[in-house]
C-alpha cells in the first residue's frame, strides 16, 4: 500500500467567495461609519476563524505566496510606525490603543486581497466599486439640481425612525456650504472619497464604452468634485484623469479634456458663489506674504509649520500616532491667534509626508518608503497581464497617497481603512493566483 494513501488528508481551504460582497458592503456603508466599522471587524474575525480552522494550510488557494507577502508587508509598513511611536508618545495610552485596535486591519487586508485573487472576484469587486461610485455621483448631481441628496435623505429618515434624531445636528446642516452627497453635511468627505475611488468608474467606463464612456464618467465626477468644494480632491482627480486617460485618449485629447474642464470650472465659478470663493482663496497663494499663502491653504501653512516643529522635537519616532492635537499647542507658530479653521488645536497635519514625520518620525518615514518601494518593485517585475488586471486599484492607491497635495489623516479610522483597502486590492489583483 502506498503510504500516501494512509496519510491524513490536508484540510481543504475554499476560496472566500463571499469576500467581494463583504468588501462592497463595507464601502457602501461608509455613510454610516459605525456600521461600516462593524462590517470591517466582522470580516477580519471571519478571516481569522477561517484560517484558524484550516490551521493556515492551503493558503495558496486563497492567495498566491507573493500576494500573502506583499499584503502583509504593506500592512506592517503602515502599522509598525504606530507601535514604535507609542514608546514615548505625547499620549502613550492613546497611541498604544490605536496600535492595538489597528491590528484588525491585517486579517481584513488578507480578506480584501483574496476577494480579487481570481477573475470572478475582481469582476464583482471592481465592477461593484464602479457602480457605487456611479450611484453616489448621480445622487450628488441630484442634490445639485434639487438641493437634497436622495440617498442621504433616505438614510437620515431611517436614522430618525430608529433613534428619534437624524444623522446630523441642525447646526451642521445649516453650516454646510458645499455639495455633501450621500455622506451628509456632517461628514464632508464626498470630494476626497469620490476622487480616490474615481479610477474604478473611469476604468469600467473606458473598458465598456471606450472614449465616450470615459468622457461621460470623467465629466459627471468632475462636476460633482467642483461643487463638493474640496480643492485637494481636485488635485487627486486631475492625477486620476492623467493616469487613466493618457492610454485611452492620448495626450493631445487629454489636454483638450483639461481645457474643457477649466472652462466648466470658470462657468461654475460665475454661477455658484461657493466655487467662486474657493477659486478666489486659491489665488491668494500667488501673494508674497505668509498670510496670503495661509489664507489660500485654509490655515494649513500654520499647521505644516507646527508639524515641522514636531518632527524637529521628536525626530526618531514622532509624537505618537494620532497625537498631533495634543502636541499642537506647544508647536503652534501663532499661539493666541484665531485659526482659519476656528477654535481648538489642529487635529492632524493635513499632508501625508508631514503626518508621517510628525507622528511617527524618521523611523515611520523609512518604513512607509520601504512599503512604497516594495509595491513599486512588484509592479515593475509584473507582466503586462498582471498590470492590466491591477490597473484600477493601482491608480486609486497612487492618487490617494500622491504626496504633492493635502490629505485627510492616514492614521484615522476612516481614511486609514480606505487607504489599506486600496493597498490590499492592489496587492491581491497584481499578484493573483493565475
Amino acid at each position: 500500500m502506498n503510504p500516501a494513501d494512509t496519510a491524513p488528508a490536508e484540510p481543504r481551504v475554499r476560496g472566500w467567495r463571499w469576500a467581494p460582497a463583504w468588501i462592497l458592503a463595507y464601502v457602501a456603508l461608509w455613510p454610516a461609519p459605525g456600521y461600516a466599522e462593524g462590517v470591517l471587524v466582522l470580516g477580519a474575525l471571519a478571516a481569522i476563524v477561517h484560517l484558524a480552522l484550516s490551521r493556515f494550510r492551503g493558503g495558496a488557494k486563497l492567495l498566491s505566496n507573493p500576494a500573502w507577502a506583499l499584503t502583509s508587508v504593506l500592512f506592517f509598513a503602515y502599522w509598525t510606525p504606530e507601535l514604535v511611536s507609542a514608546i514615548d508618545a505625547i499620549d502613550p495610552a492613546r497611541a498604544l490603543r490605536e496600535a492595538a485596535v489597528d491590528l484588525r486591519y491585517l486579517p481584513f487586508l488578507w480578506l480584501v486581497a483574496s476577494a480579487v485573487a481570481d477573475p470572478r472576484g475582481r469582476r464583482i469587486t471592481f465592477g461593484g466599486l464602479a457602480i457605487i461610485v456611479g450611484i453616489w455621483t448621480l445622487d450628488a448631481l441630484a442634490q445639485a439640481a434639487t438641493g437634497a441628496s436622495p440617498l442621504f435623505s433616505g438614510i437620515d429618515g431611517i436614522k430618525h425612525a430608529i433613534s428619534g434624531h437624524g444623522m446630523c445636528t441642525p447646526q451642521e446642516v445649516a453650516a454646510v456650504d458645499r455639495l455633501s452627497g450621500v455622506l451628509g453635511p456632517c461628514n464632508l468627505k464626498l470630494g476626497p472619497v469620490l476622487a480616490s475611488l474615481s479610477p474604478f468608474l473611469l476604468f469600467v467606463g473606458g473598458r465598456r464604452m471606450g472614449t465616450a464612456g470615459w468622457l461621460l464618467a470623467a465629466a459627471a465626477i468632475g462636476i460633482v468634485l467642483v461643487l463638493a468644494g474640496s480643492r485637494a480632491s481636485w488635485i487627486t482627480y486631475a492625477v486620476a484623469l492623467v493616469l487613466s486617460g493618457w492610454r485611452l485618449v492620448g495626450w493631445k485629447k487629454l489636454i483638450g479634456v483639461f481645457a474643457l474642464g477649466a472652462i466648466a470650472i470658470a462657468t461654475l465659478s460665475a454661477t455658484v458663489p461657493q466655487v467662486r470663493e474657493r477659486l478666489m482663496r486659491t489665488t491668494h497663494a500667488v501673494t508674497a506674504d505668509v498670510e496670503g499663502v495661509d489664507s489660500a491653504l485654509s490655515g494649513r501653512a500654520r499647521i505644516w509649520s507646527a508639524a515641522l516643529c514636531m518632527a524637529r522635537e521628536h525626530p526618531i519616532n514622532g509624537v505618537g500616532a494620532r497625537g498631533f492635537r495634543e502636541a499642537f499647542p506647544a508647536c503652534d507658530p501663532a499661539p493666541g491667534q484665531t485659526a482659519a479653521w476656528g477654535t481648538g488645536p489642529a487635529l492632524h497635519a493635513h499632508q501625508i509626508v508631514l503626518e508621517v514625520l510628525s507622528e511617527t518620525g524618521a523611523f515611520g518615514m523609512l518604513l512607509w518608503l520601504a512599503g512604497l518601494a516594495l509595491a513599486w518593485r512588484a509592479w515593475r517585475f509584473a507582466d503586462e497581464q498582471a498590470r492590466e488586471r491591477a490597473r484600477p486599484a493601482m491608480w486609486a492607491l497612487a492618487v490617494t497617497v500622491f504626496p504633492i497635495n493635502t490629505h485627510l489623516a492616514f492614521y484615522s479610522t476612516f481614511w486609514g481603512g480606505l487607504t489599506l483597502l486600496l493597498a490590499a486590492l492592489y496587492a491581491g489583483s497584481l499578484l493573483a493566483r493565475e
